[in-house]
């Protein structure tokens, strides 16, 4: 008897529960123990989920993107394209938590919900331009067609990243720069449970991902058996 679905499901089980901790930790620690801050008081405590989610967005959500599209490209392999398209959505999901809870933030500390500076707005263009890329694949048909041109558009797109992410150092701005080359510009315990955040919405992505995956996976193997299925009564005729 094949093990290995059983293994997998036990796997993906841990998988959730220890999410599920870090996550509770990560809240916990964002509303308790923190410290709060001395200018904004409580309202900066969003920043324990802005910025994760942001990073969660920047880095593997639409990097994975990037990479696996170059992938599928070299390789001709659809399962690159599928994590590739769960990742754009878990991407696209992750950048709206960060343009809804940033305004949230910026309303009590900047006096407005929303300023055309920089990093807002290059962020925005990120949100639309994968957004676009998740209509294109709704349209594009299935199999290696939707995959080239998903995967030309991911690679396209992923350029805004850098720019996001570099904005604050490029342009003037008003967003705070909490990363220095020095470490973290934040109290000791700020840190700590920045760091916890960190963790817990990576090892949600991951979760997602794992989830989403599956469910790709399971939707190409009906598609293949009811090609196969309509083949068969096709040559019976």
């Amino acid at each position: 008897m094949d093990k290995g679905p059983a293994r997998r499901d036990l796997m993906v089980t841990v998988l959730g529960a220890v999410t599920f901790v870090f996550m509770l930790v990560a809240l916990l620690g964002a509303l308790v123990w923190a410290p709060k801050e001395a200018t904004m008081g409580d309202v900066q405590r969003i920043f324990y989920f802005h910025m994760p989610s942001a990073w969660i967005a920047l880095g593997p959500g639409f990097t994975v993107v990037f990479a696996l599209s170059i992938a599928y490209l070299a390789t001709g392999r659809l399962k690159y394209d599928r994590v590739a398209a769960a990742s754009a959505e878990i991407g696209v999901v992750f950048t709206t938590i960060t343009l809804v809870t940033g305004p949230l933030w910026a309303k009590p500390a900047w006096g407005v919900y929303w300023t055309w500076e920089p990093r807002l707005t290059t962020t925005l263009v990120l949100w639309f331009i994968y957004v676009g890329y998740l209509l294109l694949r709704s349209v594009a048909g299935d199999g290696h067609r939707r995959a080239r041109l998903a995967a030309v558009y991911g690679i396209v797109g992923w350029v805004d990243v850098p720019i996001v992410f570099f904005s604050i150092w490029w342009w003037r701005t008003i967003h705070p720069r909490v990363l220095t080359s020095s470490g973290f510009a934040l109290d000791s315990r700020m840190t700590a449970v920045l760091m916890v955040s960190l963790a817990a919405f990576t090892l949600l992505y991951v979760f997602l991902l794992v989830l989403r995956v599956r469910i790709e996976s399971m939707s190409a193997t009906v598609q293949t058996l009811l090609f196969r299925a309509r083949d068969r009564r096709g040559g019976g005729v």
